[in-house]
C-alpha cells in the first residue's frame, strides 16, 4: 500500500468519524432538543437519549427542563401609603414546552427575570406597608399567579415566587419600634387595671360575706393573729369584738 493510499484512507476515516460525531447527539434525562431542519422546526422536542441528525441540514438546540432558581435583585419601591422600601425576591420556574421556549422568545431566562422585576414593583406598589409585612403569603401568591400567566405563552411554568427581604428606612424602623413599645405599655396598663378591678370586686364580695357572718370575721381575726404571732419580734394587737363594742355603746346610751 502506497503512502498516498494510506493517507487517503486516514482522511476518509477521519471524515467518517467527524460525520458520525456530528450526526449523533446524546441528551440526558433532564434535557430536550429542539430540531431545526433547514431553518424549520420538525415536530415535537426530541429526547432524552440518542438522537440522530443530518449534519449541515439539521441544527439541534438543547433546552433544560430542570427548575431554575432566579434571584430578583433588590428594588426600591414606594408602597401605597408612600413608604419607600427595598424589596428583593426569588422565583422558581422551569420549561414545560421546549419549542415555545425557543420560538416565542429570544431568551426565556432574561424575559422571565424582567417580568418578575416589573411584577414585583407593581404588586408591592399596590400594597400598604402593614399588608407587606403581615400578609406576605397573599403577596407571594399574587406574584406567582401574575408572573406565571405572563410567561405561559413562552412555555415557562412559574411554580413559586417568594419575597425574601423587606428593608425599611431607619426612620421608619425607629418609629415602628416606638409604636411597638407604646403598644406594649398600653397592654400592660390595661392588664394592671383589669387586675385591680377584679381584686376590688373580690374584696367587695368578701366584705359582704363577712358582714353577713360575724363568726367568720372572728375566725379571720384569729387566723391573722396566729400568722402575726409566728413572726419574731412582732407586736400583737388584740382587737375587741364588734358585738362587745355595740353592747357597751348601747349601755352608755341607755344610761
Amino acid at each position: 500500500m502506497s503512502n498516498e493510499t494510506a493517507i487517503g484512507l486516514a482522511v476518509a476515516l477521519a471524515l467518517v468519524i467527524s460525520i458520525l460525531r456530528a450526526s449523533i447527539k446524546i441528551l440526558p434525562e433532564y434535557e430536550r432538543g429542539v430540531l431545526f431542519r433547514l431553518g424549520r422546526v420538525t415536530g415535537e422536542a426530541r429526547g432524552p437519549g440518542l438522537i440522530f441528525i443530518i449534519p449541515i441540514v439539521d441544527r439541534l438546540l438543547r433546552v433544560s427542563l430542570r427548575t431554575v432558581t432566579l434571584d430578583i435583585p433588590p428594588q426600591d419601591i414606594i408602597t401605597r401609603d408612600n413608604v419607600t422600601v427595598r424589596v428583593n425576591a426569588v422565583t422558581y420556574f422551569r420549561v414545560v414546552d421546549p419549542n415555545k421556549a425557543i420560538l416565542e422568545i429570544e431568551d426565556f431566562r432574561f424575559g422571565t427575570s424582567q417580568v418578575a422585576q416589573t411584577t414585583l414593583r407593581s404588586i408591592i406598589g399596590q400594597a400598604d406597608l402593614d399588608e407587606l409585612l403581615i400578609n406576605r403569603d397573599d403577596i407571594n401568591r399574587r406574584l406567582q399567579q401574575i408572573i406565571d400567566s405572563l410567561t405561559d405563552p413562552w412555555g415557562v411554568k412559574v411554580s413559586l415566587t417568594e419575597v425574601k427581604d423587606v428593608e425599611l428606612p431607619d426612620a421608619m424602623r425607629r418609629a415602628m419600634a416606638r409604636q411597638a413599645e407604646a403598644e406594649r405599655e398600653r397592654r400592660a396598663k390595661v392588664i394592671h387595671a383589669l387586675g385591680e378591678k377584679e381584686a376590688a370586686i373580690a374584696l367587695a364580695e368578701a366584705a359582704e360575706l363577712l358582714e353577713d357572718h360575724p363568726a367568720a370575721m372572728q375566725l379571720r381575726i384569729l387566723q391573722t393573729m396566729t400568722e402575726v404571732s409566728a413572726e419574731q419580734n412582732s407586736t400583737l394587737i388584740f382587737p375587741l369584738p364588734m358585738e362587745l363594742l355595740r353592747v357597751l355603746d348601747a349601755g352608755r346610751s341607755s344610761a
